[in-house]
Order: C-alpha cells, then structure tokens, then sequence
C-alpha cells in the first residue's frame, strides 16, 4: 500500500529534556496505525508532529516526510481548533466551499459531513457557537472539518473521548469506514478497545520511546472480562506520592479497586436544582436546552450524571456553576438560592461550586506555568498566602499522579491527561463543598483514572465533599456513584440507585 507518512528517528527536546525520542513511524493509505500509552508518553507531540506542529522552542532532529494531499487533525481538545465567535455553519461553509460549486453544493456537503460525523440533527448544530455544544458535539464538528478538508491521512486525538456509548459506536464505524476509502488514520487512545476494533498497527510508547510495536491482538492482547471497576472504602488524606502514570505498566490494568463508597445516609440536599429550564442564544432566537429539570446532591453524595452527547449535561453543569447565566428557576446551596451568574456571586459562593471543564487546556493560561496557576485559586478564593498555595498545589498534583515538576511547566507542554488531571487539582484548591466534574476521566491512562477516582471518593468520606459527576464513563459512574441521573433532550428521564459496581451492567 502506498506510503503517506514516513517518520524517521524523529526526536523532539523541549526545556532540556526529550518528550519523542528516536519514534519512527510508516503510515500507509487505508490502514490504522495506533499510537498508545500512558499520559504524557508523547502521542500527541508526534502526532502534532506531522502536522508540521512542534512545542515552541523544541529543537527537532530526525525527518518526518508526507505526501501533499495533506494531513488532517482532530485534536483531544476541540475548542482549541474551533473559532468562538463563529457558529458552526459558518465555520464548516469556509471549508467547504473549497471544493468549489454554489452555496446549494456547499450546504449539501456540510450536512453529510455533519452526518458522517454522528451528528443526526445538523440544523441545530450549524445554528451554535462552539461554547453551545457539548465536548462530545465539538469533537464531531472538528472531525467533519477534517473530512470536509478530504485529507489523505487524519490524526485522530482520543475521538472517543466524551462520547456515549452510541455515539462512539458510530464514530468508530465511520474512522473504519474513511480507511476503507483508502484514508490513512493515526489513532491516539487510551480507549483499547476502540484501538483494538480498529487498528492494523499498534505502537507502544513510553516516555517518547517506542518500546512495543505490531498487531493488535499480539501487543494489546484478548481484551479482559467484562467487569466495571469499584472502588476501595476510601482512605484518609490521600498519599503524596502515588505511583506516577508514567511509569505504570501501560497495558497491565491496575487492580480494581474493591468494595463502593458506603451508603450516604439521608440528610438535607448540600445542591438542589429545582424545576431548570435553560436556553441557548441562537441568530434565530432561543433555544431551549434544558427543560424543567430538578436534581439534588448531598453532603459526601456523589451525583452520576449520564445521558447522549448533546442530552443537556454539560450546560446543566454550567448553570450550577454559574456559567451559563441564561435560566429560569433555582440552584439552592445548603438552603440559600445562589445568584445565576458568576459576576453576582461572592467570593465565597464562588469557592464553595467549582467546575472542572472537559476541555481542561481550554481552561489554563497559555503562556503562565500550570502549577502557579492552580495554586492561584487558594490566594483568590480563600486567601491563602501564596507559599502556602505552592505547597498545597504540589501535594494535590502529586496526589493526582502528576509530579510538581511537570506542573511546574506551561500547559502547551503537558499532555491532555495531565492538564486533565491539573485542572481538577485547582478546583480543589478552592475546598469547594460542591463539585462538577465534566468528563474528567475520559482522557485519561488506566493509572491515572484509578488515582483521580480514590481522590475523589476519599474527598467525599473525609470532607463530605458533594460531587455532580457528569460522565460518559458506565464503569465510573456505577463505581463511584450514589444514585444516578439519566439526561435525554434537556430532560431528566430517569433517577434512582447507582448500580452497585459489583451487578452485571445492563443493555443501556
């Protein structure tokens, strides 16, 4: 088959270390080739790299070589790559209208990308600013941009990542059916199943070496029984030195953690929701998105939040938060009902809801080192002296599995799963007593997933931390879970017990 990519001996430093050491890769037309490995392993430096793309100031060695009909990218963080104050439609009609023909022709090919790209309902979405779709949605945008562009080979960046089980389904029949079509795809996943559905190549990658390359089935293995993860009765404050996800076994799933979080005893709601109707601002008017929506969390509960890419999770977290101030009826904190918007909360109301985004690079800035960054939120929301919120910061990000010395870095040099995991270490600098997090799992190695979840269920024991968990994640949400909430179209259409982590999962 004919060779697209050829990669030889690449080698990319940055800040006197090497984040790809000596990768070579040969990517052929209608294969796809899988890049995997632990967060911060190098997958997506490579990946970027044939884009042409490399950290500021890396020094490159080695050759990377492709053929003109062009490489396509569909990052793990799509807001990156998606204009904000564009809708959609305008975004993709630019792309499209590169293959010539009047506004008809270029219309037609905008919405059978949008529909290649599993998304059933294009006229909403081309009506939306990117900020208005869900993660999982921005994902589906970003890769009919790709297949508007019609590249010979597409980077794929964890594109099952947010996306509900159907969903993703669909989004791995349609990378299959691209390489049918002779379209060379380069996977980057955490997600071994998906890689194993897929992938012709599989190449292993620990701190920037390939240290396994070949089939499938011969590097990954037969994929384990069926078992959704628990978690172990949570301990005391979590250890400061967990093993690092870097230097785990990559594809030796770590011990399920066993027994559930203990049974919350019944007491006053710590959140309360009640009777949400939520719309987005469209060139059309309003859009509604959340429609009579009630909920209620406890003090140390956790609040599994579930339901398609699109059903209305997201923007039920915001309106929590205070990021979408745009709602009719209530969010009650321990009784008291908070303001809608950020600007009218107090410091205090501010401190006590944190939000953790899906797209956590999104959420830093980019030219200031992570680690000041997180420790900010203790000085501005509690206070705290700004030594003592580089300590706190150090022992939240090591607690994580991520060393303070990779924090120490700008966010353009930390991988998804770090900043991921760096992200929620600043939302808990705040102490908050209400958490929502919104896929936070999603990018994440094995490791990496396990550490965040034992924080988090320790959080809730120790300080009776309440925690909306929106997720994608079945296994997390029955693990981690108390009760769960099922979201369909701006409705919650179903609620009752989290399923305990150890009952066979159901057809859902």
């Amino acid at each position: 088959m004919t060779v697209l990519v050829d990669v030889r001996d690449l080698r990319i430093e940055t800040g006197g270390r090497a984040v790809v050491d000596g990768v070579s890769l040969t990517v052929r037309a209608g294969r796809v080739t899988a890049l995997v490995g632990p967060s911060g392993s190098g997958k997506t430096t490579t990946g970027l790299a044939l884009l042409g793309e490399y950290p500021p100031g890396a020094r490159v060695t080695g050759t990377v070589r492709t053929l003109p009909n062009g490489v396509g990218y569909v990052p793990q963080h799509p807001a990156a790559v998606l204009h904000p104050a564009r809708r959609v439609g305008a975004l993709l009609r630019d792309v499209a209208a590169r293959g010539g023909g009047g506004r008809r022709a270029v219309r037609e090919r905008v919405h059978a990308a949008l529909l290649r790209a599993q998304l059933p309902d294009p006229a909403q979405v081309l009506r939306r600013f990117p900020h208005q779709l869900s993660g999982g949605q921005q994902q589906r945008v970003v890769l009919a941009q790709a297949l508007l562009f019609g590249a010979g080979v597409i980077v794929a960046d964890e594109p099952t990542t947010g996306q509900d089980p159907h969903t993703k389904r669909g989004v791995v029949r349609e990378l299959a059916a691209l390489a049918q079509q002779g379209v060379a795809i380069v996977l980057l996943s955490h997600d071994l199943d998906v890689v194993r559905e897929l992938a012709d190549e599989v190449v292993v990658l620990r701190a920037g070496r390939v240290v396994d390359r070949g089939p499938a089935d011969t590097v990954l293995g037969a994929p384990p029984a069926e078992a959704p993860p628990s978690l172990p009765s949570p301990p005391s404050p979590p250890s400061p030195s967990p093993q690092s996800p870097s230097s785990a076994q990559p594809f030796t799933a770590p011990p399920r953690p066993s027994g559930r979080p203990s049974e919350r005893a019944a007491g006053p709601p710590r959140l309360e929701v009640r009777d949400l109707t939520a719309v987005h601002r469209t060139g059309r008017g309003a859009l509604p998105v959340l429609h009579g929506v009630g909920v209620s969390v406890s003090a140390g509960e956790c609040l599994a939040l579930i339901g398609r890419s699109g059903s209305g999770k997201t923007t039920l977290g915001r309106c929590v938060a205070g990021l979408h101030a745009g709602y009719r009826g209530g969010v009650v904190l321990d009784g008291v009902p908070l303001p809608p918007g950020l600007r009218s909360r107090s410091r205090a109301q501010l401190a006590s809801v944190q939000y953790v985004f899906q797209d956590a690079k999104a959420a830093f800035d980019e030219h200031r080192p992570v680690l000041g960054q997180i420790a900010r939120t203790a000085v501005r929301l509690r206070g705290a002296d700004r030594a003592d919120a580089l300590a706190q910061a150090r022992r939240t990000v090591e607690a994580l599995g991520l060393p303070a010395g990779s924090a120490g870095r700008r966010p353009g040099e930390l991988s998804g799963g770090e900043l991921q995991r760096a992200a929620l270490a600043r939302a808990l600098l705040a102490r908050p007593r209400v958490l929502v997090c919104d896929e936070i799992t999603s990018g994440l190695d094995p490791a990496a997933r396990g550490a965040v979840l034992d924080l988090l269920a320790g959080l809730r024991e120790r300080d009776g931390l309440a925690l909306v968990f929106i997720t994608h994640d079945l296994a997390a949400a029955d693990a981690l879970g108390d009760r769960t909430a099922v979201m369909d179209a701006g409705r919650v259409v179903r609620q009752g017990p989290a399923r305990p982590a150890a009952e066979p999962a159901p057809g859902r």
